[in-house]
């Protein structure tokens, strides 16, 4: 899920840090830049992690800053193909689920890889929102934020900037996470049992249930 990624950049050194060390100075301006930023093909930048080597210090004509060249390692959140994760759900529409690590929201399970039957219904409380139900033969279960959701990464993709967005068009993600919810039979047959245990109707459950999530 967190990897180190080797960078090397070139910076501008505001005035205003020069009063700093120099390795606290450039850290700070690398985390302006590249902090809470997703790098294509790489990933989403959670923090630097250190700084090896830099060069420079030149003040080029008509510039009022210093510039130097930084070689760092960056702390990368970018989970691979086939990794189990824990989420919250963060809202659902008819599409499927969105859900949420916290300092990343953009996972998604489409509606074709839920648990198998499941159907929605309008939200009462939220508008243009649903509520999915995980349908099975002891009973149903509502799919709300209160519990942890286990899913396996199926794709990590980092779409190109549209050039164009209408008003009513969702805020650009520029890496995009898609999972599946799908349960192995021996999974389905644990989550059944537990539902068994606990008076056979999983709405009426007495504490957190995490569901795990595996495809066959």
């Amino acid at each position: 899920m967190f990897y180190l990624s080797k960078i090397e950049h070139t910076l501008r050194l505001p005035p205003h840090l020069l009063s700093l060390p120099l390795e606290e100075a450039v850290k700070k301006e690398l985390e302006n830049i590249f902090l809470d930023k997703v790098i294509a093909d790489l990933g989403l930048c959670i923090s630097v992690y250190n700084i090896y080597e830099i060069e420079g210090g030149f003040i080029f004509p008509g510039e009022g800053a210093s510039t130097y060249t930084a070689k760092f390692r960056l702390i990368i959140f970018r989970p691979f193909v086939g990794e189990i994760i824990a989420a919250k759900l963060k809202e659902s529409d008819s599409n499927g689920l969105r859900l949420s690590l916290g300092f990343f929201e953009d996972i998604y399970i489409p509606n074709h890889l839920l648990l198998s039957p499941s159907n929605c219904k309008p939200d009462p409380t939220k508008r243009y929102e649903v509520i999915w139900t995980w349908d099975f033969d002891e009973g149903k279960l509502d799919i709300d934020g209160n519990d942890e959701i286990k899913f396996r990464v199926i794709s990590v993709n980092y779409p190109s900037i549209p050039i164009e967005q209408t008003e009513d068009s969702k805020p650009f993600a520029p890496m995009v996470i898609t999972v599946t919810w799908r349960l192995t039979v021996r999974d389905q047959l644990t989550t059944m049992a537990w539902a068994l245990f606990h008076g056979g109707r999983m709405l009426k459950r007495s504490k957190r249930f995490e569901y795990l999530c595996l495809v066959n």
